[in-house]
């Protein structure tokens, strides 16, 4: 008899967050769902790990195929509570998401959402973090769903290489007007933060992140970028790597290693 699929589901928005309900949805058709996620938004924390507070959990549903727990971890804490503790087995299949918002270029650095994912990765399971281009918390995710039931149709099938994950930003248009999906690679860009100055009621003064994103890929090139395709209406999808290694300068740099060694001698 073939075993049922078990599928993790997590976010950084929260467990409330409507992102995450359209995941839990769609991922019920392919298996059993364990789901778990913090009470409030977690955005912006990367792969942050909790080591100062105890780790909490409560579980919140339960009913045939789903169950559901809630924690003060970050992202990354709860998938390592799954993997750890909480379930029988590891998961087959680890989703994250949907997020509130872009993690395209350089974002993915930041992102609660694709640390999930990573720590899926880093842990040999099969890992996917889904993004909507839309920060509003009433987001429309109908136009989501047939692209995430492609992308985890896929990976149940045909698996995902040892420490990859995927990284799927998803337009937030109307479904006749996405194009489909573009495998790309990762844009050059990155984030040009500016602190507003402000003063509280109590006369304090403090600051406030703002900012915007500045790509450096060329005006009219970067067109196997993910930041081309979600400005072309494609669905962009992007293999993100575990090892975080700059092969490509490993030649350049033996030149201080043989400075070091000859110092020595």
């Amino acid at each position: 008899m073939k075993r049922i699929p078990l599928i993790l589901v997590t976010n950084d928005d929260g467990i409330h967050a409507g992102g995450m309900k359209a995941l839990i949805s769609v991922a019920r058709k392919f298996g059993n769902v364990v789901a778990i996620s913090s009470r409030e938004p977690m955005s912006g924390m990367s792969h942050a790990i909790t080591i100062k507070v105890p780790l909490r959990v409560k579980l919140i549903s339960q009913e045939p195929g789903l169950t559901s727990y809630v924690t003060n971890g970050t992202p990354v804490d709860g998938v390592k509570l799954v993997f750890n503790s909480l379930s029988e087995r590891k998961p087959d299949l680890l989703l994250s998401g949907i997020n509130h918002g872009s993690n395209s270029s350089s974002s993915v650095l930041y992102s609660g959402t694709m640390a999930a994912a990573m720590e899926g990765a880093v842990n040999h399971i099969p890992s996917i973090g889904f993004s909507l281009l839309s920060f509003d918390p009433n987001a429309d995710f109908t136009a989501s769903v047939p692209y995430a039931e492609e992308m985890i149709r896929h990976v149940l099938e045909k698996g995902l290489p040892d420490g990859i994950c995927l990284n799927v930003n998803i337009p937030a248009l109307p479904a006749e007007k996405i194009r489909g999906i573009r495998v790309c690679s990762q844009a050059n860009g990155y984030w040009k933060e500016e602190f507003e100055r402000r003063t509280d009621p109590n006369g304090t003064e403090y600051y406030w992140l703002t900012g915007f994103f500045h790509n450096r890929e060329p005006e009219n090139g970067g067109t196997g970028t993910d930041e081309w395709a979600l400005k072309n209406g494609y669905v962009s999808v992007v293999p993100i790597s575990t090892d975080l290694t700059a092969y490509g300068v490993l030649e350049q740099m033996k030149s201080l290693e043989l400075a070091q060694t000859g110092k020595n001698e």
